[in-house]
């Protein structure tokens, strides 16, 4: 297994920085199901000592992004058929209230940022989905409703979620998907107003990574 790419982190603002740059990594699917994780491996990448780690760690186990073990390894929850539905009905409700608070708070500027992010790559070698580019995508829209309660919670949701667009991204079918099809939906719908559009173009972006993994029957 390839090192999982986790920025070095500035050393001015230590405890936060090296959580902040774990969480980054399981959002964007730097780590797999099933994966285990070594405090001195995370500590050697982000250029620290073990104890910030630890620390980061710890809040990572708590959001439920990591486990500990009975045996003290640090786990990536397994695969699970079922919790992967319970995040797919989670994302669902939740996105689609913060969509709506967004809306009511949408801007030209937020819809002009938005189209700027599909325009920049954030890694010009990716030559399957950019996911930081779909991260940047989505969080540019969610942060325009302002919540202080359901954003943590969507935060929180695609923490859970990264070891599976680990998989997803690695599916040939995945290769397959025009990226960017439903994003450019929601940004139409956006620009006339249309909250059935957005709502329609939100749910079927959020539907079909899942799919992948568990193809409907």
């Amino acid at each position: 297994m390839s090192a999982p790419r986790i920025a070095r982190i500035d050393q001015s603002k230590l405890r936060e920085n090296v959580y902040f740059a774990l969480r980054d990594a399981f959002t964007r699917g730097e780590f797999a199901p099933g994966d285990t994780v070594s405090l001195r491996d995370l500590a050697e990448q982000l250029g620290t000592s073990m104890t910030p780690v630890r620390e980061a760690v710890r809040r990572l186990v708590a959001e439920g992004a990591l486990i500990d073990t009975p045996s003290r390894t640090l786990q990536v929850p397994a695969f699970d058929a079922r919790r992967m539905q319970d995040l797919k009905q989670a994302r669902l409700a939740l996105e689609a209230l913060v969509l709506d608070l967004a809306m009511d708070r949408m801007s030209p500027e937020t819809i002009a940022a938005m189209e700027a992010v599909l325009t920049t790559h954030s890694d010009p070698e990716i030559t399957g989905p950019d996911l930081q580019q779909n991260y940047d995508f989505h969080f540019t829209l969610y942060r325009a409703s302002e919540s202080e309660v359901l954003l943590p919670l969507v935060e929180a949701l695609w923490l859970q979620y990264g070891a599976y667009l680990n998989l997803i991204i690695k599916h040939e079918e995945a290769l397959r998907m025009p990226e960017h099809k439903h994003h450019q939906e929601i940004i139409a719908a956006l620009k006339s107003g249309d909250r059935a559009a957005a709502h329609a173009a939100l749910a079927n972006d959020i539907e079909r990574s899942f799919r992948v993994l568990v193809p409907t029957p």
